[in-house]
């Protein structure tokens, strides 16, 4: 089911507890039952229903807040989630409600020390979409930095090291995926990444000598922080997607 976007691997354990799912018309009551390529999933009403009533938060995430649960005294971004914190800008229409705020879950990760577009929601098709294992929907990010030489970092900064962030670096093993990477300006640095390994651009950066001070996340696939201030939150709205 999860593969064929129907639902999240939770959400389909919870529709096939309560009924709600049939193979070829018969109803399915155990968890991982097998089935063939040439059968037919379908679902109750009252899953569709529910999936629709799943919210989805763009945050722009300010320092100092961790993306998943609390962590060494520091809080989760999702309790920025409140009434009083949403954007006057949303015109996403939705109205807002206390339930909104729980079962939350961040489709992606930004450090402690990193700001800009946290996508937070209920809904684990969304969470795969951006997060599953054969994501491709892009992250964009911009990144000021230094380097031990003096001067305009695009003119002192080896070309050869700018092409091996784009492509030959591996990290935990593991060859990173291509990226796009550009100067944005005299020293800050555009990344366009298809994955999100643990503090990757960070460690990008550090093993072709460059030390990162700021790091914002400015989009994820078609979806823009845009002007969405600090530490306030929209909603995803109707008929945008990633």
């Amino acid at each position: 089911m999860a593969e064929l976007g129907l639902a999240s691997r939770r959400e389909a354990d919870e529709w096939i507890a309560k009924g709600w799912v049939r193979v070829d018309g018969e109803a399915v009551s155990e968890l991982g039952s097998r089935v063939g390529p040439h059968q037919r999933i379908t679902v109750d009403p009252a899953a569709r229903e529910a999936q629709a009533r799943r919210v989805t938060i763009l945050l722009h995430k300010p320092v100092g807040y961790v993306s998943g649960q609390a962590e060494d005294g520091y809080q989760p971004a999702s309790v920025l989630v409140r009434a009083e914190n949403r954007w006057r800008g949303d015109r996403s229409g939705i109205r807002w409600h206390p339930t909104h705020a729980r079962g939350l879950a961040p489709a992606g990760r930004l450090d402690i020390d990193s700001v800009g577009l946290l996508v937070l929601t209920q809904d684990g098709r969304i969470a795969r979409q951006l997060i599953g294992e054969d994501s491709e929907i892009e992250k964009e990010y911009l990144v000021r930095v230094r380097y031990d030489r003096p001067g305009r970092l695009p003119d002192v900064f080896p070309a050869e090291k700018l092409k091996l962030l784009r492509h030959g670096l591996h990290l935990d093993g593991h060859a990173l995926r291509p990226a796009q990477v550009s100067w944005q300006n005299d020293d800050q640095l555009r990344f366009v990444l298809t994955e999100g390994r643990k503090r990757q651009i960070r460690r990008m950066c550090e093993a072709v000598g460059l030390k990162v001070v700021g790091l914002k996340r400015v989009r994820i696939g078609r979806v823009r922080l845009g002007d969405l201030p600090p530490g306030q939150w929209r909603y995803l709205q109707p008929g945008e997607s990633f």
